[in-house]
């Protein structure tokens, strides 16, 4: 029954953004993916939170650290948005292009407090790069990674980068029995 009531609502929301012309569905992008990065940035931001210090240092197998997952999402916060032409900023070292300076960003060393406090900037930049994307600019294309995106197709990749962290996230704490603030 649930999976039934899931298709028609995608089906019913399917319909209704078909019945939207163009422009008016592409004024809303931006929104939408500003709007749900808000929310991958709050339950992030609870999680950090949530998790004391000594977990920081933990991780799954071979995978990246706590902190190292939180700073990977602040680094590709700053990195991604190089791509549409927003520079990060000069004190991350992270430059256009070269995803080595993104990678010595999110190995270092950094206290939880930095890393929470790093965070809430990663995404104000990150936000303030996405909202100057005009809906014109949207089927525009950019070189990222050694492949050719639309300025949308970038929009939802950077969302979805964000939640797959975020289910990471949810993982690790749980994996150190730290329930979700938000569940």
């Amino acid at each position: 029954m649930g999976s039934m009531l899931r298709s028609g609502a995608v089906a019913t929301a399917l319909a209704v953004s078909l019945a939207i012309p163009g422009s008016a569905q592409s004024d809303k992008v931006v929104a939408d993916v500003l709007r749900d990065i808000d929310q991958v940035q709050g339950k992030l931001l609870q999680l950090a939170k949530a998790m004391p210090e000594a977990t920081y240092g933990w991780k799954a197998g071979e995978a990246r650290t706590t902190s190292e997952v939180f700073q990977h999402v602040a680094a590709d916060n700053y990195f991604l948005p190089t791509a549409v032409g927003a520079a990060a900023p000069a004190m991350t070292g992270i430059k256009t292009g070269e995803y080595k300076t993104v990678q010595a960003y999110e190995t270092r060393k950094a206290s939880r407090d930095e890393v929470i406090a790093e965070l809430e900037k990663s995404f104000a930049h990150l936000k303030q790069a996405l909202t100057g994307i005009t809906p014109a600019q949207l089927s525009e294309s950019i070189n990222m990674f050694g492949q050719t995106f639309t300025k949308q197709q970038f929009l939802i990749l950077t969302a979805t980068h964000l939640h797959e962290h975020l289910g990471q996230m949810i993982a690790y704490a749980r994996a150190n029995n730290i329930k979700p603030p938000w569940s």
